[in-house]
């Protein structure tokens, strides 16, 4: 439906798991996003769930935050989830749905809340979505459905057996999930995404005619310094930079990272492997790891195993500031995450780019053109840790070549991630959908 609405305009965005005002900074997607919105007078109300799936703690509504943010949030209960992957979860997800469609009906008809003009609901999960089709039906408001990952198309890879099992397994136990999926994108008024490559992957999202945007995660520059500049084509380093017992023509070793979850669908077993290759060739560089998961345990271990010119660190969750502090001090930022858990362009590659690290990736599609076209870094075959160590070596052999791809890393973060720029277009689209625009 497009109906012309006066503005202000009433918007909710539902989305259960991105951290809300208290929770740590800066802003991710859907905060972003109800900040830019209540900045120009809409009346926002974003839907929740009660238990933070990134901390699994349970959270209290943040105080002030209409004053602070000039948006609400409203928690939805829910039952708590240990492992982002069990039937805890799963349970979490319904209620979300069932509570939030409750609540939503209470408080229109008791005139807590007035009827909403857009609901925004991100998909994963199913629920909430589905909860919000069925009231933008019965209160005659737009739905936005606002893809954010491949789902459940991702739950293959952590099917048993080979590749030809799981395909014949994943229609039987996922079927009834992509057809629910189907449904509720036919009944969606418009479609967006954070990754073109996630639309891409999905046939029902392209369907038919509604308008679509994309508006990736995203970053926000100014937490990050800018790269060192080329200067008459010689790399602008400072001498006084190289340790003392160090020649000062001698680089030091080359700084990479990997951020983000430890589990396994991320490739930190090539990480090792290549790490060993770098010491056995003589190859100083220094490998970081910030984040936490079940698998930190078993890294940290095969990190101390590691001896010579190249070593790894894990450094575990790091708060905000010790995390920027650290990415700004890399050369390289490592994308460490296997093809197929269908991930197209995840936060810590935003970050990576604002901060001009040259990115050595393992992804195909969208983000791998991204690379090329900004000349930002270089491919490595994920599961290789030869693949991994030879792009590394690359690297720390060329400083030239280095200082070339962050150039063109920030400049791929300035033209395609930069919030300041991006979530403001997200904000006039969704305008534009409720004013009656087809574009």
């Amino acid at each position: 439906m497009y109906r012309s609405e006066p503005l202000p305009l009433s918007i909710w965005i539902v989305n259960p798991f991105d951290d809300i005002p208290g929770e740590g900074l800066p802003p991710l997607r859907y905060w972003s996003l109800a900040r830019v919105l209540a900045g120009r007078g809409h009346d926002v109300t974003w839907w929740t769930a009660a238990w933070s799936h990134r901390r699994k703690a349970p959270r209290a509504t943040p105080l002030h935050t209409r004053d602070d943010e000039g948006f609400a949030v409203r928690l939805v209960a829910v039952r708590p989830y240990r492992k982002n992957i069990s039937l805890g979860r799963l349970a979490s997800h319904r209620d979300f749905g069932r509570t939030f469609e409750r609540l939503a009906n209470e408080s229109i008809a008791s005139g807590q809340l007035e009827r909403p003009d857009v609901i925004l609901a991100s998909m994963p999960p199913l629920e909430g979505p589905e909860a919000a089709a069925r009231l933008a039906k019965r209160l005659d408001a737009n739905l936005v459905v606002d893809v954010m990952d491949v789902w459940p198309e991702t739950f293959e890879r952590l099917l048993p057996g080979p590749k030809w099992l799981r395909k014949a397994l994943y229609p039987l136990l996922f079927g009834r999930m992509a057809a629910r999926r189907r449904t509720l994108l036919e009944a969606a008024d418009a479609v967006s995404s954070s990754a073109h490559g996630y639309l891409a992957a999905m046939p029902d999202a392209t369907a038919g005619d509604k308008p679509r945007h994309v508006c990736h995660l995203g970053a926000w520059l100014a937490e990050f310094p800018e790269p060192p500049r080329m200067i008459d084509e010689v790399p602008n380093t400072d001498a006084a930079a190289a340790p003392a017992n160090q020649p000062a023509s001698a680089a030091p070793p080359l700084a990479c990272v990997y951020s983000g979850t430890l589990e396994s669908g991320q490739d930190l077993d090539t990480l090792l492997a290549a790490a060993r290759l770098l010491s056995a060739q003589g190859v100083a560089a220094t490998l970081h790891v910030a984040g936490t998961g079940r698998l930190e345990s078993s890294l940290r271990t095969a990190a101390e195993t590691i001896r010579g010119s190249c070593s790894v660190r894990v450094h575990g969750l790091l708060d905000r500031a010790a995390y920027v502090r650290l990415v700004s001090e890399c050369d390289v930022g490592l994308v460490l995450v296997k093809p197929e858990s269908l991930v197209a362009v995840p936060y810590k590659v935003c970050d990576y780019t604002a901060a001009g690290l040259a990115l050595v990736n393992s992804l195909p599609g969208e983000l791998e053109q991204f690379v090329s076209d900004y000349r930002a870094g270089m491919p490595y075959t994920a599961g290789s840790g030869d693949s991994l160590a030879r792009a590394i070596a690359l690297l720390a052999g060329d400083r030239h070549r280095l200082l070339e791809m962050r150039q063109g890393s920030r400049k791929l973060a300035e033209s395609e991630f930069d919030r300041e720029k991006t979530y403001p277009r997200f904000a006039d689209w969704l305008e534009g959908i409720s004013r009656g625009s087809q574009g």
